[in-house]
């Protein structure tokens, strides 16, 4: 007897499932579309919205900008009379000693220190396009 009650089970739907599996189909699918939607979205809506705090920036204040080149300009001076010195105390000690060819590098540098002392203060001018005196 407590054979056929297993069998038959009046009291549940035979299908223990809460949805039918068309309903499921439907539901995954939409949620599968959802999530591929936002995941699109996602990086643009992310973009918008902190465009709008780029646009909320302020102003930028140059006026102190002639002073601050002026120091890196002698700041240049000083460097390029140091490299320039620098490699000519290096190429004349290696020169002294009978060593031409070790001098070579040394009269490089002293060539370098040159145009960092002579063009310092144009490459530094054409970052702001000011000219100084």
């Amino acid at each position: 007897m407590n054979r056929f009650r297993r069998l038959l089970r009046f009291d549940t739907a035979r299908n223990r499932q809460s949805m039918p599996s068309a309903i499921q189909r439907t539901v995954r699918s939409f949620r599968t579309t959802c999530l591929s939607a936002i995941r699109t979205m996602a990086p643009t809506l992310f973009a918008l919205s902190i465009a709008g705090v780029a646009h909320a920036q302020g102003t930028m204040d140059f006026s102190g900008a002639t002073t601050l080149m002026t120091t890196f300009k002698t700041f240049a001076i000083y460097a390029g009379a140091v490299i320039c010195f620098g490699g000519l105390i290096f190429a004349g000690i290696r020169m002294m000693s009978g060593r031409f060819q070790d001098a070579i590098p040394g009269l490089f540098g002293a060539l370098f220190g040159a145009g960092v002392l002579g063009w310092g203060a144009g490459w530094i001018g054409s970052l702001t396009g000011q000219t100084m005196q």
